[in-house]
């Protein structure tokens, strides 16, 4: 029974490799195939060799330092860093708030059976992801320090001690997060607001990790001596790879110890975690008055309502809106040295500063696509706004809007904060706004309009239509060249009638391209929506 569980867990978790969503079918054997050679070549071939590198860069100059055992303490970290962060959901998601808890619980299965697949599955997943850095490390070391029996088998013990440490943190991390998300009403936010503060730390130190990385081979010797002398617990975790046996035993058993323990307190709160969906709060009638709304602002309402319900779509359709305000507060810090070398770089072609900021903005708005995926999101229940009484093109207005919204303002916000260190004439200065309004015009009704023309309501996984539909690419692609385009044309061409009539154009151009195309989804456009 614990093998049948186990597969059902793999299954699940390689569902897209060897499950056809779109088919609804088992994918062929050559599909499956090349599906796990992608995986492999992606996650040990790919990441592995950055982890190789990373390997090579630190292995020598340490070891010659006679600080092995401080390589192996970092890439340790590393590696357990990594397996944490690669399974702790997979923890939460299938551990804890699995969607076929209660149909287990329900048959004759022991609990501690579906907990030991559930566990071993967090395992292996884990060992998956830190192997990845820890593997290359001990072979690196291996190689530089030269092959001994002693070295290996400590590299091994190394490698086992992490991947239950990380099963450890995983299972301490993914209760947690658990519990969290069961009493949290808005789950969408929260998970955007963790991806947003990973991605703001992975390239904080990403831009850090050169400094951090010299500092630390130049010190090297300094650094390890302080370790040691203040901090000898993790000296001699670092020993265990240079083939410290007595350390590793040591470690070994507080491991398994822990992991015991681990056993005994999921095996006692499983049932009440997997059973607690967190709904069952007593609540209490208020009577409110509810404001009466004009169809479009129902429907506004509507729309922006599934924008916040779905993590996926505010963090791979919406992330521009927290990038443009950014960008104004950087360039309110930062404006004027900004100004001053584009002026520098590109004396030839006056007031460049303007128009490359506005191309700049333009470029940055690209990052939201709300408008696109809208119509397919609404997949078999299209039936529900087609039935409403109100018109097709009332439906398709509210759906653009949402974007026009959280794309105009903040974008509002970048480029007039952008323009108080430019030194050009105020009539440059207010047809950059209006150029940046009039391409956020211009790319939210030619993204309606292929998200119409292309839509996609036969989808399993709501990511189909928001990461891999082709108007989606269109969009962004298309998006980017003409932002290109249009900084390519003024430095080369354009600069000659000067930046306010070029930006006038672009003006005009943008704002007869976006309602050409309002005029579509208004007439041509309901008709086909009506019809899907």
């Amino acid at each position: 029974m614990l093998g049948l569980l186990l597969k059902k867990q793999f299954l699940e978790l390689f569902k897209m490799y060897v499950f056809d969503e779109k088919k609804g079918k088992m994918r062929p054997k050559w599909q499956i195939a090349l599906w796990f050679i992608f995986f492999i070549v992606a996650v040990f071939g790919i990441i592995g060799g950055l982890f190789t590198a990373l390997s090579i860069t630190l292995c020598e100059p340490m070891v010659s330092g006679n600080v092995g055992w401080l390589y192996f303490l970092l890439m340790g970290l590393v590696a357990a860093l990594l397996g944490t962060f690669g399974s702790v959901f997979n923890t939460y998601a299938g551990l804890y708030l699995a969607r076929d808890n209660d149909l287990l619980l329900s048959l004759p299965i022991p609990v501690n059976t579906i907990i030991a697949s559930r566990l071993l599955n967090v395992y292996i997943m884990g060992a998956m992801y830190s192997a990845i850095a820890l593997i290359p490390a001990v072979v690196v070391y291996l190689i530089t320090a030269g092959f001994t029996p002693l070295r290996l088998l400590g590299g091994i013990l190394l490698i086992i001690i992490v991947t239950l440490v990380v099963m450890l943190m995983s299972c301490i991390l993914g209760w947690a997060v658990a519990k969290l998300s069961q009493r949290f009403k808005n789950k969408s936010f929260v998970t955007v607001l963790g991806a947003l503060v990973f991605f703001g730390a992975y390239y904080y130190f990403y831009s850090k990790a050169n400094d951090i990385l010299n500092d630390l081979l130049v010190n090297a010797v300094a650094y390890g001596n302080e370790i040691k002398g203040s901090a000898y617990i993790l000296y001699l975790f670092g020993t265990i790879g240079e083939g410290n046996l007595v350390a590793a035993l040591i470690f070994l058993a507080v491991s398994i110890a822990l992991c015991a323990l681990v056993w005994v307190v999921i095996s006692r709160t499983f049932f009440s975690i997997a059973a607690d969906t967190g709904t069952g709060q007593k609540k209490v009638y208020r009577e409110k008055k509810v404001k009466m709304r004009s169809p479009f602002g129902a429907l506004l309402g509507k729309e922006f309502s599934r924008f916040a319900s779905s993590a996926n779509y505010m963090l791979n359709c919406g992330l521009g809106i927290l990038m443009l305000p950014v960008i104004g507060i950087l360039m309110l810090l930062q404006g004027d040295a900004v100004v001053t070398v584009l002026d520098m770089v590109f004396a030839h072609a006056p007031n460049s500063s303007a128009v490359l900021i506005c191309v700049m903005i333009c470029m940055m708005t690209s990052m939201i696509d709300i408008a696109v995926p809208s119509v397919s999101l609404e997949g078999k229940s299209i039936w529900i706004p087609q039935s409403l009484p109100v018109a097709a093109k009332t439906v398709l207005r509210a759906k653009a809007s949402v974007q026009l919204i959280l794309a105009g303002v903040p974008a509002a916000f970048a480029i007039i904060a952008s323009m108080i260190f430019v030194n050009a004439p105020l009539v440059v200065k207010v047809l950059c706004v209006l150029t940046v309004l009039a391409f956020v015009f211009f790319s939210t009704m030619f993204g309606m309009y292929l998200g119409l023309r292309m839509a996609n309501l036969h989808w399993v996984n709501e990511l189909s239509v928001i990461k891999q539909n082709g108007s989606v690419i269109i969009i962004i692609f298309g998006t980017w060249i003409i932002s290109l385009a249009m900084a390519g044309v003024w430095l080369f061409i354009a600069y000659e009638i000067g930046a306010a009539a070029y930006l006038a154009i672009l003006c005009v151009l943008f704002g007869a391209a976006g309602l050409f195309f309002l005029h579509w989804l208004d007439t041509k456009g309901a008709r086909h929506f009506a019809g899907l």
